[in-house]
């Protein structure tokens, strides 16, 4: 059966007007935006949500530890509540008190070590240290040598007053604290060497006038060599001081050229005797008295075999006095070994330089 259908311009003006209508029908329907694609968003959530999670962990964590601080330890019996007060009061003490231990070695070894000197000032022990029976042995062995160069004549003497002459530099400048001054020793020596050389080239009647002489260019020389020096103003001042009195003590030693050659052989075992005496284990008082005597006696003994006989006892005595006080000098600041083996030997020699001429040329 056939299908029944519109005439052909029925069906094309209905097609006709149904496209006439469809962009009406259209432009009636409601505008849908379409939503904006934001490629940031969900990550967004994602770290937002993190982020909340992290902080609720955090809170959580305190709260569970704050929770369970108060809680006693499991195995652990706490304390009753009525514990004495005097138990309480012993634990507090034991917590205070430090864990022996190495501290007080560790302390002791960061402890600067104290010299003598520094200990015995600490202890409040006295500064003054005698040198001994061993320095006043080596004294006595110089005397006697400086004795038999003085018989000998002019150069026989000459050999132990050089040596004389070195420790007594030596010793002064250690005795004033400076060590190493190997440039000052020698500046020092070297005084006592040019003095010595003078004396002997003008003869012994002009020896006061060359000593005298050599001591006035070598403090000048002294002073130069100090003004020259870099160190600060306190210490050029202390090592100049310390250099002219070194230098000042060396020159003077080579008085004993000047001096009559039975009064030096006189004065020299006078000298040796005293420091002798006193280095024995006695009282103060009794052992200067004692030494004293001991130079007067040798002084006589000496004396009767040269030509000053009896007034050897004088010039003994002075040369003993002299003696005491060049060791009392060389005792003095607790004084260190290197100060008795040097300035301990040579400056009871040295001091009694003075006495020798002196008194050598009343006696003679």
């Amino acid at each position: 059966m056939r299908r029944w259908r519109l005439p052909r311009a029925a069906r094309s003006r209905c097609s006709r007007r149904s496209q006439e209508d469809e962009p009406h029908a259209m432009s009636q329907q409601p505008y849908e935006p379409y939503e904006s694609y934001d490629p940031y968003q969900q990550p967004q959530h994602q770290h937002q949500q993190q982020y909340q999670q992290e902080h609720r962990q955090q809170y959580q964590a305190p709260a569970a530890a704050a929770d369970t601080a108060y809680l006693p330890p499991q195995g652990q019996q706490t304390e009753p509540i009525g514990a004495s007060l005097s138990e309480l009061l012993q634990k507090a003490e034991s917590a205070r008190a430090p864990e022996p231990g190495p501290a007080p070695a560790a302390a002791a070894a960061e402890e600067p070590r104290l010299t003598y000197a520094q200990r015995a000032r600490l202890e409040g022990r006295s500064p003054i240290i005698e040198p001994g029976l061993k320095p006043a042995a080596l004294t006595a062995v110089l005397a006697l040598l400086l004795a038999g160069g003085a018989a000998l004549g002019p150069f026989g003497l000459l050999v132990p007053l050089l040596l004389l002459q070195a420790l007594t530099a030596a010793g002064w400048f250690r005795l004033n604290g400076m060590w190493p001054a190997r440039q000052g020793i020698a500046l020092a020596f070297l005084g006592g060497v040019v003095a010595d050389a003078v004396v002997l080239v003008t003869g012994r009647e002009h020896a006061p006038g060359a000593i005298l002489g050599t001591g006035g260019v070598w403090v000048l020389l002294t002073l130069v060599l100090q003004l020259r020096s870099h160190a600060g103003a306190d210490e050029r001042m202390y090592g100049l001081m310390a250099t002219v009195s070194s230098a000042a003590l060396t020159i003077l030693a080579g008085g004993s050229l000047a001096a009559a050659p039975e009064a030096v052989s006189v004065g020299a075992v006078a000298v040796a005797v005293a420091v002798l005496a006193r280095a024995l284990p006695l009282p103060g008082p009794a052992s200067a008295v004692v030494a004293l005597l001991a130079a007067a006696g040798a002084g006589i003994a000496v004396g009767g075999m040269t030509d000053i006989g009896s007034a050897g006892a004088l010039l003994g005595a002075g040369a003993g006095v002299c003696a005491l006080v060049g060791l009392r000098v060389a005792s003095y600041d607790y004084p260190s070994r290197f100060v008795h083996m040097t300035a301990g030997v040579a400056l009871p020699l040295t001091a009694a330089v003075p006495a020798l001429y002196l008194l050598g040329r009343v006696v003679a």
